[in-house]
């Protein structure tokens, strides 16, 4: 009996499954990589990676969350990794880092050509990659309306976020094109919550999972066309 190939999910609170309600996890099954699996079936093995605050290349004062800092050691765990899909681009937006659009989708590029430069795929290859432009973050019309000063604080630390989120696919669609990897626009598929901003319904990521389990089957598709 073969083994089961294996899909690494690497991102940031929204990987990890914040509940923007409760302020805890999803369960499991409600996360989008659980999701996922459940979309693959029995022949795929999903390993979860997200890790809240963390940002595609940026250092932030609050941790060591910088995600192409931690991608070679998660590579290497989860091994051999036929697919990785990478969602990353949320934190980037914070008003600390001074970022652009642009600037944010070539620090994902980084992380891509980082997974493209391992040996962590199968017989020693790089894994393929699926990268995800994370979905616009929301106006926060009703955690303004719930918590004013709550919203005053998070408008302070994600200044202009939304405008700039409004350009991630655009920008990671081009760095996906020059790399050779699969774009997905997770905006085309959900909406982030405006109860916070930021992170996602229950609905939301179960229409990730199930799109990034499409791409997934994608790859593997014209992978096996080119054997």
């Amino acid at each position: 009996m073969s083994e089961p190939r294996t899909l690494l999910c690497f991102g940031d609170s929204n990987t990890w499954g914040f509940d923007p309600l409760s302020g805890r996890r999803y369960p499991r099954c409600v996360r989008w990589p659980g999701a996922a699996a459940a979309a693959l079936g029995a022949g795929w093995s999903v390993v979860e990676a997200g890790l809240n605050g963390r940002t595609t290349v940026f250092e932030d004062p609050m941790g060591d969350l910088a995600g192409v800092r931690h991608l070679g050691p998660v590579l290497a765990s989860a091994a051999p990794v036929d697919v990785i899909a990478i969602v990353l681009g949320t934190n980037d937006l914070k008003t600390r880092f001074g970022a652009s659009a642009p600037e944010i989708a070539d620090g994902a590029g980084v992380v891509v050509d980082r997974a493209l430069a391992s040996r962590a795929g199968p017989d020693g290859r790089p894994p393929a990659v699926v990268l995800v432009a994370p979905p616009p973050i929301e106006s926060g019309r009703a955690l303004a309306e719930r918590d004013p000063e709550a919203f005053a604080e998070r408008a302070a630390a994600w200044r202009d976020a939304r405008s700039r989120s409004l350009e991630f696919a655009r920008h990671y669609a081009r760095v996906a094109r020059q790399r050779g990897a699969v774009f997905l626009d997770a905006g085309a598929h959900l909406r982030s919550s405006d109860v916070d901003m930021i992170h996602w319904s229950p609905e939301a990521h179960l229409a990730l999972g199930s799109a990034v389990a499409e791409a997934v089957r994608s790859v593997a598709a014209r992978d096996a066309e080119s054997v």
